[in-house]
């Protein structure tokens, strides 16, 4: 998908400084509904390398967007899985990693923004910010991952955008310092000042927004007579954002206290070409990766990867899977001989592909920030590392604390080898934790997730995939915790709790409400119950 000349067999540091400079893996993060998929379609139709946007805005003729791909997300119109596009870009290597937006896949995100360099915080310019929004800054606060803030929507009616700015800094504590400002109130987009250059740009509306939308570049000096006391407006507000201390910063933006913010439509393509910019520009490359023992893992060090994602059911005709691997060190070449690090077995890499959405291509060569579609991967689980002569292990994912529970049955008996083949690769994915006790038995193993929707994803995959429609069967727990296998038989004895076993071998004791949980755990101080991490 890139424009990068294949790669010696061992690329000399300077070169893989130069090509990892050259690289920009950022993630899209938003509440659902705040255009999310758009944006991500709107970036690869202006960097060109689609010629027309899926979302064809209107009932009539509605189409998916190249990031979702699944039949559950076309037919809803959210993203419900994650999703990579690279695409050049100027003389940039661009890895935008699309995610789901709803609460239930909070986990699938979380992994993804283990695998980027930066943030673009998507907000609906009528909303706001909004819980999941918060829920992912705080996540991006955690790992010190940069943040690009972009108040998307501009075309409808919302709020005002001093008012955004403020709620945005008293909210969550991060400075906006807007790198462009509206001409135009929400609903009457014309354009916007560039407040880095002081020219005023225009856009021109597409029909249904499906093509990059035209745009005219206006001196300071000529844009009143181009846009009137709309102008006027946007130049006062603006030199109240200075006056206020509102300039962009890059030590504070790569620090996380400030985030440049744009205004964008990007169901009309307006202001997209000023995000790509400001991506190339200002958005760090990558800069290698920590490791268990704390320890950076530089760019122009040996290869390292490590998986932060796998899955399944991409290929209706061939059942295969891919693990998406992060590149943070040095220069991977198509049929290198890998080492996993969870087995310390070897990992041919014969079937490497770049990715873009569902399509997929050979993929002969990457550096650190690229993203490796790494095909019948049967040995990869998300959190694995691999590496090429000098070890090294990156910290696991953690997988999040479960809220919801439901033992799964297939409903054809003569199924049983399907069914447990596709609870097995769920679980693989991490689509949903699946759990299981001597007492339940195979058959009936427990999907534990974080929100509901995750079942349905599981129930339609297992419909669709493996051809074995399955029931869920509700149980009554809402909170799980470790606990160590000594204090297994007496957890069992307890009254609303019950314990299983996660594939990793971990025990978890689930109890049927929080309360039920603090009364026991005030009768029983001895018996020490881990939590996990808060979805």
């Amino acid at each position: 998908m890139t424009d990068i000349a294949p790669a010696p067999p061992s690329a000399p540091p300077a070169r893989i400084s130069t090509e990892a400079g050259r690289r920009r893996t950022f993630a899209v993060i938003s509440h659902p509904d705040a255009g999310k998929s758009t944006l991500t379609e709107a970036l690869a139709l202006h960097a060109r390398v689609i010629t027309e946007a899926g979302a064809v805005h209107g009932k009539a003729g509605r189409r998916s967007t190249v990031s979702d791909w699944m039949e559950m997300e076309k037919a809803r119109g959210i993203s419900i899985t994650s999703t990579v596009l690279q695409f050049p870009y100027r003389d940039c290597v661009i890895n935008l990693l699309d995610t789901p937006g709803h609460a239930d896949f909070s986990e699938d995100t979380y992994r993804v923004l283990t695998a980027v360099d930066c943030a673009v915080m998507l907000i609906d310019a009528a909303k706001g910010l909004e819980p999941q929004t918060l829920k992912l800054f705080q996540v991006c606060k955690h790992r010190g991952i940069p943040i690009i803030t972009v108040i998307n929507k501009w075309d409808r009616p919302g709020r005002h955008a001093l008012e955004l700015i403020d709620e945005i800094q008293t909210r969550i504590g991060l400075k906006p310092t807007p790198l462009t400002w509206p001409v135009g109130i929400a609903g009457d987009f014309k354009g916007v000042l560039d407040r880095r250059g002081g020219q005023f740009i225009r856009f021109t509306r597409t029909a249904g927004g499906a093509t990059a939308a035209p745009e005219e570049h206006i001196p300071a000096d000529a844009a009143h007579a181009a846009a009137g006391d709309d102008w006027d407006t946007a130049v006062e507000e603006s030199e109240l954002l200075s006056a206020d201390d509102g300039d962009y910063d890059r030590d504070a933006f790569l620090a996380g206290t400030a985030s440049p913010t744009l205004f964008t439509s990007a169901a009309l393509n307006f202001g997209v070409n000023q995000l790509l910019d400001v991506l190339v520009e200002l958005a760090p490359s990558p800069s290698g990766a920590q490791d268990v023992d704390g320890e950076r893992r530089a760019p122009d060090a040996p290869f390292s990867a490590f998986v932060f994602k796998v899955q399944a059911g991409m290929d209706t005709a061939h059942r295969d899977r891919i693990a998406y691997a992060r590149v943070v060190s040095g220069t991977f070449e198509r049929g290198d001989v890998l080492t996993h690090a969870a087995t310390g077995k070897p990992f041919v890499t014969k079937y490497a592909q770049s990715v873009f959405g569902q399509q997929r291509s050979t993929l002969d060569d990457a550096w650190p920030g690229d993203v490796i579609g790494l095909a019948n991967a049967q040995a990869l689980r998300p959190g694995d590392t691999l590496y090429r002569d000098v070890p090294v292990q990156f910290p696991p994912i953690p997988s999040f604390s479960p809220e919801h529970f439901a033992v799964a049955r297939g409903t054809d008996p003569s199924k049983h080898k399907q069914f447990r083949r596709g609870i097995e690769q769920l679980e693989q994915e991490g689509v949903v934790q699946v759990l299981r006790s001597d007492k339940r038995g195979e058959q009936a193993p427990v999907f534990a997730a974080v929100g509901p929707m995750q079942f349905e994803v599981a129930v339609h995959r297992m419909a669709a995939e493996f051809n074995t429609p399955i029931a869920l069967e509700s149980l009554p727990y809402q909170v799980a915790r470790t606990v160590d296998p000594a204090d297994a038989e007496f957890m069992n004895k307890q009254v609303s709790a019950e314990v299983l076993t996660r594939s990793d071998g971990v025990m978890l004791v689930l109890f049927s409400t929080p309360w039920r949980l603090e009364g026991f755990q005030r009768d029983n101080p001895d018996i020490e119950l881990g939590s996990l991490v808060a979805a």
